[in-house]
């Protein structure tokens, strides 16, 4: 066995156990072009894996580049030398690369007067006949033999290479997914969270929107004020995706539903060794926020000590980590929201004062539902058609009575209650309207449930039909034969309830036979 033999032998077994020896594939790979570094006076060495999702071709590791060249080689099948061997699947010896066009150079590392003494062979690295990637190497211009033997023994290493590629492959193909899909929902998000899509009808909701679009574009922290359910999440994220930092993270803090011994760690993060159990470092969700919007969910709850360390993290742009001892610098814009006084809070001693008024650079009030009437309907029907397309119902509609349930009930619980209300119906109505009866027996009332009262066995009867009846008048025009049937009765024992109820068939006629019987 010659001496050179002996080399490539060695330089194989130890290609094969860095390969086997590590989980980290890059790692692995990258100590592979340095042994070939050692073993044969490599000038420059490199990987690329293809991703067939994208139809590029992107170096993955490289020996003798900086990592801007390494980040500057990319080809597409059929481009350069490179290209040309994924393209085909196989391999390429260039003698001289100053004497050869097809060499681009992509990377800009070899100087003119380099490449006259620079040898470039190119390799396919393929699993199953499919081409996963190339091997390439930089080397002092040799002769046609010493090439081709060169040639042989890379063909080799490319065969050792191919399952750690084919790992890699996978792992870029699943990222350029997750990429896709997370530009994706960023997009969804954006366009959902967009001011004609926020239904808002009454004078109270035009204002807080005029306010919103003022200031959404600016960095101002923002302190949304209302009762629990009036929407002020939807507000908050309204604000974030109609600003600059819209392609940021969005992070909620729910300040209430985290235990206050775990909040300051949640919010913060904290160093591996901070205290018993803190077995790894942990990023805290205002670093998670960095260029985006950091939601701070009933501010009012926040414990003072953590208000404190609030404070300095808004007023300096940064924060110490629980155990650490170097400050964390962060971009983040600050949206609180409360449904509690905060001035109250402030002279009790509960709230600080300097956090109060860092908070309160653009505060905006949200109504509750029962001071704007007139989006409830809308909302309504907003949440009609949401789980009807959820549940797979074909329900077309409120009914009369239904809309004046809605209309007299207080709302104690807001915007949150409505749609909860709205689900309920949808889930135990069985017709295509929603009924006074399909509604929460909260709402069952003549005007409202602030004093509630039970309805006797006749009432209820005289409310159902006097609906069904209104009902079928309105689907069919105010023809009370067709009405009959579609309530499966007779037309006398209509006619005879429409009498007893006052009930006036000729509303429900189109306005030009209405005026033909005037």
């Amino acid at each position: 066995m010659t001496q050179h033999s002996l080399e490539e032998i060695t330089c194989l077994y130890e290609i094969a156990s860095t390969l086997a020896s590590t989980l980290e594939l890059r790692e692995a790979l990258e100590k592979t072009l340095g042994v070939l570094s050692e073993r044969f006076a490599l000038k420059r060495g490199t990987i690329t894996i293809f991703n067939p999702r994208t139809g590029e071709i992107q170096i993955e590791v490289a020996h003798g580049l900086s990592e801007e060249a390494r980040r500057r080689g990319r080809y597409r099948p059929g481009e350069g030398i490179t290209g040309e061997v994924v393209a085909t699947g196989q391999p390429i010896i260039v003698p001289q690369i100053s004497e050869d066009p097809r060499f681009l150079n992509r990377t800009r590392s070899r100087r003119e007067e380099e490449k006259r003494n620079l040898s470039f062979i190119c390799v396919p690295i393929k699993s199953g006949g499919q081409v996963l990637g190339t091997l390439s190497v930089d080397r002092p211009a040799a002769d046609a033999v010493e090439l081709a033997q060169n040639l042989q023994f890379l063909t080799i290493v490319a065969g050792l290479l191919a399952q750690t590629v084919a790992k890699l492959q996978a792992l870029e193909e699943e990222r350029a997914r997750l990429l896709e899909e997370n530009l994706r929902l960023k997009q969804e998000l954006k366009g959902h969270y967009q001011f004609e899509n926020f239904i808002a009808t009454s004078s109270r909701m035009q204002e807080v929107l005029e306010m919103i679009n003022r200031v959404a574009g600016s960095p101002a922290t923002v302190l949304l004020r209302g009762e629990s359910g009036t929407g002020k999440t939807l507000i908050a994220r309204l604000i974030h995706y109609n600003s600059p930092r819209a392609e940021g993270p969005f992070v909620t803090v729910p300040c209430t539903a985290i235990p206050e011994t775990l909040l300051e760690s949640e919010l913060f993060g904290y160093e591996r060794g901070a205290f018993t159990g803190a077995q790894a470092r942990k990023i805290g969700l205002m670093e998670k926020a960095h260029g985006g919007t950091l939601f701070l969910d009933e501010i009012g709850d926040l414990p003072l000590p953590i208000q404190a360390k609030l404070l300095h993290a808004l007023q300096e742009k940064e924060f110490y980590r629980l155990g650490g001892t170097e400050p964390i610098k962060v971009d983040v814009r600050i949206i609180a929201a409360t449904n509690r006084n905060l001035e109250n809070l402030v002279e009790k001693g509960l709230f600080r004062e300097d956090l109060y008024y860092r908070l309160s650079v653009f505060p905006i009030y949200i109504p509750p539902l029962r001071e704007r009437p007139t989006d409830i309907i809308p909302l309504a029907e907003y949440f009609l058609d949401k789980y009807c397309q959820r549940y797979q119902k074909k329900i077309k509609r409120l009914s009369s009575p239904a809309i004046d349930l809605l209309m007299q009930y207080h709302w104690p619980g807001n915007v949150r209650e409505l749609e909860n209300a709205m689900e309920r119906a949808v889930l135990i109505c069985d017709e295509e309207v929603i009924r006074s009866y399909h509604l929460p027996p909260s709402l069952q009332t003549a005007r409202s449930s602030d004093t509630p009262s039970r309805l006797t066995l006749p009432e209820a009867v005289k409310k159902v039909e006097k609906e069904l009846i209104v009902e079928a008048l309105k689907e069919t025009r105010g023809n009370q034969s067709k009405a009959a049937r579609l309530l499966g009765t007779t037309l006398r024992v209509l006619n005879y309830k429409i009498r007893k109820y006052g009930i006036d068939p000729k509303l429900f006629r189109p306005l030009s036979k209405r005026s033909s019987h005037a």
